[in-house]
């Protein structure tokens, strides 16, 4: 857990051309990015709209509850309206109707997710799409030129994300070839202007050498900001907080650094001890569609029997709107009768509770006492492991009554 070692700027400085760090506590640190559609508060958590929206949840909803940023993906949007058709339209900001920033996935966790439908060459990705098999050529300058069209407030390099389990050599041919795409990435970034930020994505799988490397080529080629990439595609716990632990404190002190795809509150919470500035997952949401919510108590099953006549609200200290005006009862009804609110409403208080979380975090930074935060954090989600468990793996906590 981190420290009690606070420091805290007098005043905000602007560094790495977007990012101003407002306080540390131990390796956690307290920023703000700076972007042209607002702020964004940091350590943050990004909602996934991977189509443009969060499944369920409008932007105006997302913007109430705290959100101040929102990712999309490359990728799909190319499949399905396409590029072209969005630039026509006004851009990504207009066509979503997300007035905040916007960050934008390259493509390149589709690079492992889609590995029956793409081949990788030295020059980019071939990919037939999973919707009709037509053919979508992705490269390191095409995905830089089209996140700009879409005008977005932060852009990810393509890169090339191993699977896990994958061996040393494995591993260190996709690094070398995501080295090689970091600098044509960098490259047609700089043709453009001014405008927006460009991050660079630190791959190497589990091999610690290899994260190293990673971080000490990307940062000769001075990002705007880092992520660490290749992550969640399989690894252990260990694994994957040991890669948070090697590589986090490597990035630049004056860059956002941004970890990919994570995680539980608790990982959330692991990583932002070692420095990392930026998440997102889709974990929130999906739960909440299987009836796993998380509340300031621990979580609740809220298909679980014992709720079914259930009067109180879900968490007595959330603001949400399923929690400022709903029972439990009523909750356990809609989501075992498949109705439509219920996942919604579960939605809603999910992404909620992570953005109260991120802010708890913040406060706990910004006055040094982010050790008590985390133990208290830790002691609500204690896990409890579960045979026959049909909840995603990471969701074993203790149940609250």
């Amino acid at each position: 857990m981190a420290g009690g070692r606070r420091s805290a700027s007098p005043a905000p400085a602007a560094v790495g051309g977007g990012f101003e760090l407002l306080a540390t506590d131990g390796k956690a640190r307290r920023g703000r990015l700076l972007t042209a559609h607002g702020e964004v508060e940091t350590p943050a958590f990004q909602p996934v709209g991977t189509l443009g929206a969060v499944k369920g949840v409008p932007a105006p909803w997302l913007e109430e509850s705290g959100a101040e940023i929102l990712l999309c993906n490359l990728y799909h949007l190319a499949v399905r309206p396409g590029i072209a058709a969005i630039e026509k339209l006004g851009g990504l900001h207009r066509f979503t109707g997300w007035r905040r920033p916007l960050l934008t996935d390259s493509g390149g966790y589709q690079v492992f997710s889609l590995a029956g439908m793409r081949s990788v060459d030295d020059g980019g990705v071939t990919f037939r799409s999973h919707l009709d098999g037509a053919s979508l050529r992705f490269t390191p300058r095409s995905v830089v030129s089209d996140q700009r069209r879409l005008g977005v407030d932060v852009a990810m390099m393509l890169d090339e994300c191993p699977p896990y389990p994958v061996s040393r050599e494995q591993a260190a041919e996709a690094l070398a070839r995501t080295g090689r795409w970091a600098r044509e990435a960098r490259e047609e970034w700089a043709r453009g202007g001014d405008g927006g930020a460009l991050f660079g994505i630190a791959q190497g799988s589990v091999f610690r050498e290899l994260r190293e490397r990673a971080v000490a080529d990307l940062t000769a080629l001075d990002f705007d900001g880092y992520a660490i990439g290749g992550v969640s595609v399989g690894e252990p716990e260990d694994e994957r907080r040991r890669v948070v632990e090697w590589t986090a404190p490597l990035l630049p002190a004056t860059r956002p650094r941004y970890l990919m795809g994570v995680g539980t509150p608790l990982d959330i919470l692991h990583a932002v001890e070692q420095g990392v500035d930026l998440f997102d997952c889709v974990l929130p949401t999906r739960n909440a569609r299987h009836g796993l919510l998380y509340t300031r108590n621990g979580v609740v099953r809220i298909k679980n029997a014992r709720y079914r006549d259930d009067p109180r609200p879900l968490d007595e200290e959330c603001a949400c709107p399923l929690c400022s005006r709903f029972e439990r009862a009523l909750l356990h009804h809609l989501m075992r009768a498949g109705e439509l609110t219920g996942s919604v409403l579960a939605s809603l208080h999910n992404l909620r509770y992570y953005l109260d979380f991120m802010g708890e975090l913040r406060e706990a930074i910004a006055s040094g006492r982010l050790a008590e935060t985390a133990s208290a954090a830790a002691d609500r989600f204690a896990p409890q492991p579960r045979s026959g468990e049909r909840f995603p793996p990471d969701s074993r906590a203790q149940e609250v009554r």
